[in-house]
């Protein structure tokens, strides 16, 4: 065959070739290839030169190119091949050259070119030239051997088809198996990596000390200690001698696992083997010892090895630095800082941010701030990570202005925050409950040009979840799967909890689906979180139906699982299937704990099963659970609610020799103590509470304090109490002073709660803005503005400065009693100290102005307002459009109203009261209706005063039973009727001469509580008397006397006419005579309806 023409194979002594030209195709089966060719690259032509096979070649390459540049053409001249016998022959040739040419890939491409034609027997010959030639082997060399061999499944089936090979002619060398065992492991198929191992074996090949640590760090991975240590004895078994490195591998698996002792005889076998532990060996051992919390055994490792000749290196400090600092050892941390120090490795950025990292760990901040500053000053520049980690000390220790200081330097003078940064940030603000800070600081992110990865998403989906702001996370969430980056299992934990806040329980369980569908897997927690949801979105049947599916999730439950079952058990009042749980957890790996009996009492006392729960809370002890504080404040919160106080009592003072109260405690028993006139036991249980050392009570918990003592105990003896509490100095401040001028206030009692401040003021307490503006508040809705003037007048004199509220409450007193000047004049002064008027305080001008008939002036100020931006609120339109219809102007009034909607502020129901009751006063009963309709139809929820107007504007007009139909319409709505809703009622029945459906009426009213009044009576003896039933009008009026109400001249007119309209003249005098010996002077209407003899 001539080959010198190919411009490929040539002789010994042969010139290159002008150009590669495709060989000529040989006689069938000849491999006439002269055993002299050499593999020469083509030669580059030089300018002008005159090719032809005679002409010199230019110099030879260096024999590394030279060698490049053969493989390569090996590869082209093998695809170049009319087919697979030639290839074959080419490929044989080459091989025989003094320099290897083959590769991987030259070998691989004639491995699959024979397998394509089924040539068995050549794909042999090839692949025992490679292990010759030690041609690495790869994946793809494997595969295609393996499907040639017929054998499928790819590199996994390795176990499978080494006989197949070995029947073809295929036996792998040493250097081969090894390599196999490699693949299998880096691709995942670490048992198929053990059997390749123990054809090895029986190959009687043995393994290199590589192969071994690959196999042993496989199975360290999978946690398989027995495995690993049984590999090292099969190296020692077979002569195979461990290096340093099969030891670490040992000693790292062992520590993982938690079997130290044998990790630390592992390390003695090393130094008795002569195979001493090198400083790799040392950090893994102090890395495990940490993991597993044994921190101080891994310093122990640490100073013995510093004492050795074997030195720490940079790695081992960052190493105990970094568990130092995770624990909160800040005497370790400056110590070994100091000894990094000492042997020169502070000198680059990852040991000056690991000490700063390990330093904000452990709290000392200012000390980790000055580290950072002498890594500049030492010309250290630092990186993300430097700022991050002292960012993040910051944020750890709550100094906010701090950490954005660092954050605002980073941004000026670089490097630029990255993601961490931000979500460091974010994480701040969703641990301190600020979730709307938080999305705008991821949103923040995104402007910069900073895609969110799941690490952001989680970091802001936490803060949205603890406040269940769903609709956000929600689309953050998908916003997330948007740009491509795929929810974690947190993510999805945190949109489950979300939906648990807010209370949507069919979102929950659709992520929950989704969840699992996109192969996250959810743990315990998850579960428990999606159980306690159905079960408070009544949902229990579903709870239990997930709980059941466990076993199928692979999820093992916990004591969690239970106490939320039983949680929700006792919610649906199930008590026997909460004793029935409870017992089976008693009886199986779950223990009840402290949180189960504490669910099961509440459970028991909420559903009157509270001896029941007296009997468990003694028997807990024996069983292992000493009841806490909470199991203790459940029960008596149980008998408490049973009115036991005595029992209640008893089990306060037990509970006081061995545990302290809390604020539970108190909450449960001093309302009863105050109520039952215990008052010497509420102070001492109050004085102990305030003075013991980790009290922290502040303004609000007492106020919520005294609050539940009023409700149980009342004015009169709450007021008792807290004079007392003061009268004895155990709280000087007006924290139990505040509710109760509260209360009074709220009951109209302002002159009351006005004294009771004197009195708290002359024992020395002290009012505060928050007390004066509840009483000033009181005091100018009851008309009292002259003393709400004097309050404030004090508050400035004592030097308790009044907040823009208590303005706006002196300015409201000053419209009402028409002081339009004066109210003007504290307006200057609220903005003189500092405050802005804010549109509660135009609102309350322009009421003012409206009331004292300067309608005018109230709505040129509501237009020079709005001129210069002012939003009007529905409290504004409000008093002007009530001005404008009572002054009858109902134009002027419509066309405001529809300015208002034009402004786009939404008229709400007062609105439209005031519109329905300036249409009833001028008449129109059909505005009126069309008003109500149309309030209806705009989705505003008509109240109680809506209806009244309606029901009076239509009983006026007539339209009692269009009235009646409103009347029994607002019942069915769950409307509560009050006193003039029955009143106009009543008096329309009365009047259409109904008088039968009038009394129905009135004693319906009485059987759901509501007094009647003066009106009710006058009302009933009017039209009684009109109907000829005289008597039953005189047992009115005797009900009237009983009720303690004082009849007036129209009673006595409509008592008298009664009697008159029935023939009873005696009792018509004898109406008279009572009349004027009441005191009330006859009029007109009085002589009219006596008798004629008079």
């Amino acid at each position: 065959m001539e080959l010198c023409c190919s411009g490929v194979l040539s002789g010994a002594g042969g010139g290159g070739a002008t150009r590669a030209a495709t060989p000529r195709n040989p006689r069938p089966g000849s491999m006439g290839v002269p055993s002299t060719v050499l593999l020469v690259p083509p030669p580059n032509r030089r300018r002008g030169g005159r090719a032809g096979c005679r002409q010199s070649a230019p110099p030879a390459p260096p024999r590394d190119e030279r060698r490049a540049a053969s493989t390569e053409s090996v590869v082209h001249m093998l695809r170049s091949a009319p087919g697979p016998n030639e290839a074959l022959e080419l490929f044989t040739a080459a091989a025989r050259q003094p320099t290897a040419v083959h590769s991987t890939e030259s070998c691989n491409y004639m491995l699959e070119l024979m397998r394509a034609h089924g040539r068995v027997g050549d794909m042999a010959q090839v692949f025992d030239l490679m292990q010759k030639q030690i041609v690495k082997t790869n994946v793809g060399t494997f595969a295609t051997i393996f499907s040639g061999v017929g054998v499928q499944g790819g590199l996994r089936s390795a176990p499978a088809a080494l006989p197949v090979m070995r029947k073809a002619g295929m036996s792998l060398n040493a250097y081969t198996y090894n390599g196999l065992i490699y693949f299998l492991v880096k691709s995942g198929f670490d048992r198929e990596a053990m059997e390749v191992y123990k054809e090895m074996m029986e190959d009687g090949i043995a393994p290199s000390v590589r192969t071994y640590s690959v196999l042993m760090v496989a199975f360290g991975k999978r946690r398989d200690v027995d495995t690993v240590l049984w590999l090292l004895s099969e190296m020692e078994a077979r002569g195979v001698k461990p290096n340093v490195y099969s030891y670490t591998i040992c000693i790292r698996v062992l520590g993982q696992a938690a079997r130290f002792e044998e990790a630390f005889r592992i390390l003695g076998k090393m130094e008795h083997a002569g195979c001493k532990p090198d400083v790799v060996t040392h950090t893994v051992l102090i890395q495990i010892l940490c993991d597993a919390g044994r921190l101080s055994d891994a310093k122990d490792v640490f100073w013995k090895m510093k004492a050795s000749d074997q030195k720490p290196d940079r790695v081992t400090y960052i190493t105990l630095l970094d568990k130092c600092g995770d624990s909160g050892d800040s005497q370790s941390v400056i110590e070994i800082w100091n000894a990094m120090e000492a042997d020169g490795y502070n000198d680059n950025i990852v040991a000056y941010t690991a000490v700063v990292d390990a330093l904000c760990q452990v709290g000392r901040i200012n000390e980790a701030f000055a580290v950072f500053d002498e890594m500049k000053q030492k010309g250290i520049s630092p990186e993300q990570y430097s700022y991050n980690s002292l960012i993040s000390g910051f944020l750890k220790a709550d100094m906010f202005d701090r950490a954005l200081e660092l954050f605002n330097h980073m941004n000026a003078h670089g490097p630029s925050p990255n993601g961490y940064t931000h979500v460091l940030f974010i994480n701040y603000y969703g641990k301190s409950g600020q979730s709307l800070k938080a999305i705008q600081r991821y949103e923040h992110m995104k402007s910069k040009g900073i895609v969110p990865d799941v690490v952001a998403g989680n970091a802001v989906l936490y803060s949205l979840a603890r406040s269940g702001r769903l609709g956000m996370a929600k689309r953050v969430f998908y916003e997330l799967k948007d740009m491509g980056v795929s929810p974690d299992t947190i993510s999805y934990t945190m949109m489950i909890k979300c939906c648990s806040k807010a209370a949507k329980a069919d979102e929950a369980v659709n992520f929950f689906s989704e969840m699992v569908q996109n192969g996250c897997v959810p743990d315990v927690l998850v579960v428990n979180s999606l159980i306690d949801t159905l079960y408070k979105g009544g949902r229990g049947h579903e709870a239990w139906q997930l709980f059941h599916q466990l076993k199928e999730m692979k999820i093992e439950p916990t004591d969690g699982t239970y106490n939320t079952l039983l949680s929700g058990l006792g919610r649906e009042g199930k008590v026997k299937e909460v004793i029935h749980l409870l017992e089976e957890m008693s009886s199986s790996i779950y223990l009840p704990n402290i949180i189960t009996y504490n669910t099961v009492l509440d459970c028991l006392c909420k559903n009157g099963e509270v001896n029941y729960a007296i009997d468990m809370l003694y028997s807990m002890t024996a069983k292992g659970c000493t009841p806490d504080l909470s199991s203790y404040n459940t029960v008596m919160y149980g008998l408490v609610k049973e009115d036991r106080f005595n029992e209640a009592f008893r089990m306060f003072c037990q509970m006081k020799k061995v545990l302290a109260p809390d604020y539970a405690t108190l909450c449960t028993i001093l309302p009863c103590f105050v109520k039952n006139g215990l008052m010497k036991e509420a102070l001492h249980a109050v004085e102990e509470y305030i003075f013991k050392a980790d009290s922290d009570m502040d303004k609000s918990s007492f106020h919520s304090l005294m609050e539940g003592i009023l409700k149980k105990a009342g004015a009169e003896k709450s007021i008792e109490f807290a004079e007392n509490i003061a009268s004895r100095g155990i709280l000087l401040n007006d924290f139990f002073l505040c509710p109760l001028i509260r209360h009074l206030c709220k009951n109209k009692k302002a002159h009351e709660a006005h004294e009771l401040a004197q009195k708290f003021q002359s024992l020395g307490v002290s009012l505060k803005t928050a007390s004066y503006n509840s009483l000033i508040r009181g005091l100018v809705d009851e008309n009292l503005i002259d003393v709400a003037e004097g309050l404030f007048a004090e508050m400035k004199r004592l030097g308790c400065g009044p907040d823009e509220f208590t303005y706006n409450l002196i300015l409201d007193g000053m419209g009402k009693s028409m002081r339009i000047e004066e109210m003007l004049k504290i307006q200057e002064e609220m903005h003189r100290k500092g405050f802005e008027s804010t549109y509660v305080t135009y609102n309350t001008i322009i009421s003012g102005l409206v009331k004292s008939k300067r309608l005018e002036e109230a709505i040129d100020l509501y237009y020079n307002l709005v001129s210069e931006g002012f939003s009007p609120t529905p409290c504004t339109y409000g008093p002007l459009l009530d001005g404008l219809l009572k002054a009858g102007k109902i134009e002027e009034a419509e066309n405001l109203f529809n300015e208002m909607l034009e402004y786009g502020c939404k008229p709400n129901c007062t609105i439209y009261n005031i519109l329905l009751n300036g249409h009833r006063i001028a008449g129109n009963t059909e505005n009126v209706c069309q008003l109500f309709e149309k309030m209806v139809e705009q989705g505003i929820n008509p109240d109680i005063k809506s209806y009244t107007v309606l029901i009076d504007t239509l009983c006026t007009a007539g339209r009692l039973n269009d009235g009646l139909s409103y009347f029994r319409q607002l019942v069915e709505l769950g409307i509560e009727p009050d006193l003039i809703t029955y009143n106009l009622l009543i008096d329309g029945l009365g009047k259409s001469e109904r008088i039968e459906e009038a009394i129905s009426l009135f004693n319906e009213m009485k059987n759901k509580g509501i007094a009647a009044n003066l009106y009710t009576y006058n009302s009933l003896i009017l039209h009684l008397g009109k109907a000829g039933k005289a008597a039953e009008a005189g047992q009115m009026y005797e009900e009237l006397l009983m009720k303690g109400w004082k009849p007036s001249i129209f009673t006595y007119n409509a008592l008298i006419r009664g009697y008159s309209v029935s023939g009873s003249t005696e009792n018509a005098y004898a109406a008279y005579a009572r009349m004027i010996v009441g005191g009330y002077r006859p009029n007109s209407s009085t002589y009219m309806q006596l008798p004629n003899q008079l």
